[in-house]
């Protein structure tokens, strides 16, 4: 007899969701730990700023890498070792980190922490997909991916804080320390599989699903804007610590992590985008969220430190609403291969955090902080304009062909 699925009434439901939330928690901590200590990093190795910067884009490489392979691994092996071999391989390099003087050295050990990292979300989402049933499964998603965001902001927000008052290196430790206690709890309460199933596809034709989806031109414009709206979010948030700690502001690392906390409008933009787009349409809605971002990363442009905040805040009501409807729309839109798109969907997400954070370096050398928010205030809505020309095109050339097709019949 075939076991039940969990229920937001069973014990398990909430034995997995709290695990998964606080695994998420800490993956997506442990990954934008650095973001704010890249001007450190500068002052206490004599790196440059684009050097500084490869501690995040390193580490987002690391982990696209990961999302390929674990995924593959975990369609094959198992959901539940690869979310415990995430926690213990992402916490072991803090420690080696914090005892390291060689910047070379975190460089390479952010590269293995961040294919460590993706074991969580190649194995997650699948997981709960298995063992929760449907009634129950979009509050247990919902659960988790809001744990991505207080963790991004609760990695960003503390660093400043420890890095301000102590050092880095406590920084470190200190996640090092929340990342064992997560980690514990996670291997102790995370129950096994009821419902997996191991797939026998070979790993040529998990490729050729994943590319399927590069030959739909339809697709790829839609993919392409994930990688736009990390570009521009990310660019923001890399180099604001290094204009706001420069005149006229002057800021300590202490007062800049607080205005991370402008990431808890991400907590609502997601659910509010779901929201909305069910009674506005979801293409109407993540227009909107688009020129919301784009007009946030303008704001910034001003030299009030309150208009800066404002600014910040508006980035992330926009640019989390338009990130999760362009998932949602990458999904809707995948014929075949669902899986392979929503993970080429997030290789290219994570591409746009590596160019925000390295590739525009030579923007800020250039022109400082000016040039990169007329990169990421512009490049959103300019996409945005090519995207809607683009799709009328090829919606207008499928017509053709359909009735080309039917005209020969």
């Amino acid at each position: 007899m075939q076991q039940k699925k969990y229920g937001i009434r069973d014990f398990y439901f909430w034995k997995i969701t709290v695990s998964l939330a606080l695994a998420s928690f800490f993956i997506f901590a442990a990954m934008y730990v650095v973001q704010p200590l890249l001007p450190v990093f500068v002052d206490d190795f004599g790196v440059s700023v684009n050097t500084s910067s490869y501690a995040l884009s390193l580490t987002i490489f690391g982990l696209s890498v990961g999302l390929i392979l674990l995924g593959f691994f975990s369609d094959r092996i198992g959901r539940t070792m690869f979310i415990k071999f995430s926690m213990i391989g992402s916490v072991i390099p803090f420690f080696i980190m914090s005892l390291t003087d060689s910047f070379t050295i975190i460089l390479l050990l952010r590269f293995v922490q961040g294919f460590a990292l993706a074991g969580l979300p190649a194995s997650s989402i699948a997981y709960l997909s298995e063992e929760m049933d449907r009634r129950s499964l979009g509050v247990a998603t919902a659960l988790y991916i809001s744990s991505n965001a207080l963790g991004g902001m609760a990695g960003r927000v503390l660093t400043g804080y420890i890095a301000d008052h102590y050092s880095w290196q406590h920084a470190f430790y200190f996640f090092a320390f929340i990342g064992l206690v997560i980690g514990m709890l996670v291997i102790l309460l995370l129950p096994k599989s009821r419902y997996f199933e191991p797939s026998n596809v070979s790993f040529k034709k998990d490729m050729e699903g994943f590319f399927f989806h590069l030959k739909n031109p339809a697709m790829v414009l839609v993919i392409i804007v994930g990688i736009v709206l990390q570009l521009s979010f990310t660019g923001i948030w890399t180099y604001l610590p290094f204009h706001l700690q420069s005149e006229p502001f002057s800021l300590s690392l202490e007062t800049i992590s607080y205005t991370y906390f402008a990431y808890a409008l991400g907590v609502i933009g997601s659910p509010l985008a779901g929201w909305l787009s069910g009674n506005f349409g979801l293409d109407k809605v993540r227009t909107i969220g688009i020129i919301v971002l784009s007009i946030g990363a303008l704001l910034t442009f001003s030299q009030s430190i309150f208009v800066i905040i404002i600014g910040l805040c508006i980035l992330c009501l926009g640019f989390f609403t338009a990130h999760s409807l362009t998932a949602t729309a990458v999904g809707e839109r995948a014929t075949h291969h669902k899986g392979s798109a929503t993970s080429l969907y997030l290789v290219a997400y994570y591409i746009g955090v590596t160019l925000g954070s390295s590739a525009i370096s030579p923007l800020w050398e250039i022109g400082g902080w000016n040039a990169v928010v007329a990169l990421s205030g512009l490049l959103p809505v300019t996409y945005l304009w090519f995207l809607n020309v683009m799709t009328k095109r090829v919606r207008k050339k499928a017509k053709e062909e359909v009735g080309n097709q039917h005209h020969s019949l």
